[in-house]
């Protein structure tokens, strides 16, 4: 006779390994942070918050992603750790429980000319290989449909040795590429302006080149020119022969010899279009910009019609459709598109491409089109394009680590967004978010508040709790969490209007608008309606409208390296050198760490770098100037009492002080002060690397800087971003202080205390992409909650809570 077998009904102990529940940090003291200790549950959405600059990104940036990259990469061999980045341990004394961390940060996508979103998501690879399986008639593999393979042709003979005997055999490569000759893939060739290069009434030792850091006396330029032997160096440019015309400006690359060095001479054309413009407009320096834009026309090359692709690449079709068509249609459309290919032998191709191109649907930016080069987009929207790979991943116990996700998002679309952060949590992840908007903060399960303060005046845990705990918390951000911004009973009246008529860049419909001069002003909508589009492409081609300036304060990020801090950022630095210099009998040049006045031993830098090969490399402080990058001998000249060391080691605001009277005062160096104050960063030190600032920090330091531009127009993109709720504030008092000085002021933004705060709005939409363009609103703040005709007007309408 069996016997069932019996159940053990007592409740099993819990198995060790499920106690590892929280991610541990105790004593974290990367930038700002103080000793701080937390402890973060895992499989739950967390929330850090705080004034910008607290030290949010310290936190989970700076610590506690970067120690599970720097322990995922130590389980490579030392061979492949030589080929990664290496990164040092951060300071932090104890950090428990890490899981492997995605991090999806708001970097901008590559700005490289032949980089679109299409190549960033691998949307464009799927694509290649589809037209190179169906495409009619067939042209060849996925390289003849990529715009950044060349097609290459070559003949020869090679030997192949055998045994003891070897042999002569010719071989023939041929590999079709699909880029266009004419434009190398870029989809624009240029013309270039001679005037703007260069004055033909001078000769070259006369200083001819107007070509910025082409000096007269630069080496491996103009010296190249003078000394070369093609060309007379003080012969007027306007009086060369034919020959000496066609050295100058396309002669072939030829090794030439200048007082012994060896260097390449090679025509002016050329050597433009290596040196400038073979990077993307996007990523150059302003003043190269600018040059770059007075010298050199843009037009869609008319070879390819701007689609970059080749003849050949163009002429294989999918029904009536090339490779071209589909990149330049709508991501929605396309999506339709592909579902609609029924194919069995592609089967697998065509589920993965659907399934890519609804994650753009999916996350908002269905609107975008694969051709849309990455340098243009906003960095909302690139961090957006890094969400996609990970939106259907398989992958449990993550650790995701976002950056302000909801920033560049229209209230509209901050709903989709949480929903993509909880559905994240509940499949077992961990969610780590940094953001300041209350509608992301209320969906948390955990929530970190850092602060009190800024800089030196934050780095310390002022809450640990749930939403509610942070409400009744008496925080910063708890006091402000419930704030609403009310709407302006009276508005200003404009002073005159600026038109814009038939706007079509992008997807406009041929918007004509008049927007008022003389008040604040919020062009706002749904992400991808098309104000960018209007703002800057229909404004910025009218800088001289209305006689006035226009001064544009986009999102690019501020590029410097680890030696430029805010003193060289804004030009701070150069009045304090003269004053010093003048005091003191001697030149400024002795009061630069980059210059003359740079410790011998650290070159300025106030550490010394040792490279470990795969291991970290260790910076020590200089133990001959112990930091403070200058000789000794430039610290014994003093202006007010202080050495320029001490000088750079102070906040703003006691710089703005020390600088205002007494021995020290310095008007201009006064003024920029002044303006850095204005926009709330009284705490940062001047001396400040600009590579440990925030992201509100670097948005508000742009403004500070371009506020000395004389212009009648300022224009802001999306300023409140990386700003926490307290910062807003003062941003609109800012934003007032400009207008009442007789300033107009447009403003691209979403936040609703800004739209409340406005004179005027402006509202495109009602969608994206094709389904925007349009104007749906043009009034007060007060009409457009009135009207509720919008989704801008019922998103204001309960915010203000009428």
């Amino acid at each position: 006779m069996s016997m069932a077998p019996r159940k053990d009904t007592r409740s099993p102990a819990p198995h060790v390994a499920d106690s590892h529940d929280v991610i541990r940090v105790h004593g974290a003291r990367v930038n700002n942070l103080k000793d701080v200790s937390v402890e973060i549950p895992k499989r739950r959405l967390t929330v850090l918050t705080g004034v910008s600059g607290s030290g949010k990104s310290s936190l989970v940036f700076g610590t506690i992603a970067a120690e599970s990259q720097r322990l995922i990469n130590e389980t490579y061999s030392a061979f492949v750790q030589g080929f990664m980045p290496t990164l040092a341990r951060p300071e932090v004394d104890v950090l428990d429980g890490l899981t492997t961390a995605i991090i999806v940060d708001q970097q901008r996508l590559g700005a490289d000319p032949r980089s679109t979103v299409g190549t960033a998501t691998d949307a464009n690879a799927m694509l290649r290989i589809l037209f190179s399986r169906l495409g009619q008639p067939h042209i060849g593999s996925p390289n003849a449909f990529s715009f950044n393979v060349a097609s290459v042709r070559a003949t020869g003979s090679i030997t192949v040795e055998r045994g003891t005997g070897s042999k002569a055999v010719k071989q023939t490569f041929t590999r079709t590429g699909g880029m266009c000759t004419r434009c190398e893939g870029r989809g624009s060739v240029s013309d270039i302006d001679l005037t703007q290069l260069y004055d033909d009434s001078k000769s070259i030792a006369e200083g001819a080149f107007t070509i910025p850091g082409w000096k007269s006396d630069s080496w491996w330029t103009v010296r190249t020119y003078a000394e070369s032997g093609f060309l007379d160096p003080d012969k007027p440019i306007r009086e060369y022969t034919k020959k000496e015309m066609r050295d100058f400006l396309y002669g072939e690359p030829t090794k030439v010899k200048v007082e012994g060095v060896n260097l390449t001479y090679e025509g002016l054309i050329p050597k433009i279009q290596k040196s400038f413009l073979s990077k993307d407009r996007e990523a150059m320096q302003p003043h190269i910009r600018a040059f770059v834009d007075r010298a050199v026309t843009f037009t869609a090359c008319p070879e390819c019609e701007g689609t970059r692709l080749s003849e050949a690449a163009r002429s294989s079709l999918i029904g009536k459709i090339n490779i071209a068509d589909a990149c330049a249609m709508q991501i929605s459309d396309l999506a339709e598109w592909v579902r609609g290919l029924d194919e069995p032998s592609v089967a697998p191709l065509l589920t993965t491409l659907g399934q890519t191109l609804d994650s753009f649907v999916e996350i908002g930016l269905g609107y975008l089109s694969l051709d849309r080069p990455s340098g243009t987009l906003s960095g909302g929207e690139a961090q957006r394009v890094k969400m996609i790979r990970h939106l259907g991943s398989s992958l449990t116990d993550t650790t995701y680590v976002f950056d302000e996700p909801t920033t560049g998002l229209h209230p509209h679309d901050i709903q989709r967004m949480n929903d993509l952060l909880l559905r994240l949590r509940d499949k077992g992840n961990t969610v780590l978010v940094v953001e300041h908007k209350p509608e992301t903060i209320s969906i948390a399960d955990h929530v970190i508040d850092l602060g009190p303060g800024a800089g030196t005046a934050g780095g310390v845990v002022c809450f640990e709790g749930t939403v509610e705990g942070l409400r009744e918390s008496g925080t910063v951000t708890g006091r402000h969490f419930d704030d609403r911004a009310a709407l302006k009973e009276t508005t200003r009246k404009p002073t005159g209007a600026l038109e814009i008529r038939g706007a079509t860049a992008h997807n406009l419909r041929d918007v004509d608008v008049d927007i008022p001069l003389g008040v604040l002003a919020v062009v706002t909508g749904v992400a991808g309606s098309g104000k960018s589009s209007l703002v800057h492409g229909s404004l910025g081609q009218r800088s001289g409208a209305a006689g006035e300036g226009v001064v544009s304060i986009d999102q690019g990020a501020i590029r410097g390296s680890r030696r430029s801090n805010p003193a060289t950022y804004t030009g701070l630095l150069d009045p304090i050198r003269k004053a010093f210099a003048k005091v003191n009998g001697v030149k400024p040049a002795l009061f630069s760490a980059n210059s003359e006045g740079a410790c011998p031993t650290c070159n300025g830098a106030g550490v010394i770098y040792s490279d470990l090969a795969m291991m970290a490399g260790v910076a020590m402080p200089c133990d001959e100037c112990e930091g403070k990058r200058f000789q000794a001998a430039v610290l014994d000249y003093h202006l007010g009492g202080r050495d320029i060391s001490e000088v750079l080691a102070m906040s703003v605001t006691e710089a703005e002080e020390f600088f205002g009277a007494g021995e020290a005062r310095t008007p201009a160096a006064h003024r920029i002060l002044g303006r850095l104050a204005d926009v709330g960063l009284g705490y940062l030190s001047l001396g400040q690397p600009l590579t440990t600032l925030s992201g509100g920090e670097r948005q508000r330091l742009k403004l500070a800087t371009h506020m000395s531009e004389k212009g009648g127009i300022y224009v802001l993109d999306e300023p409140t971003t990386g700003l926490h709720l307290a910062d807003v504030e003062q941003l609109l008092g800012l934003l007032d202080r400009l207008v009442d000085s007789g300033k107009s002021v447009i403003v691209v933004e979403h936040h609703q205390a800004v739209m409340a705060h406005a004179d005027w709005i402006i509202d495109l939409g009602p969608g994206a992409g094709h389904d925007g363009g349009r104007i749906v609103f043009e009034g007060t703040p007060a009409d457009l909650v009135a009207a509720r005709s919008t989704l801008t007007g019922e998103h204001l309408a309960a915010y203000v809570g009428v």
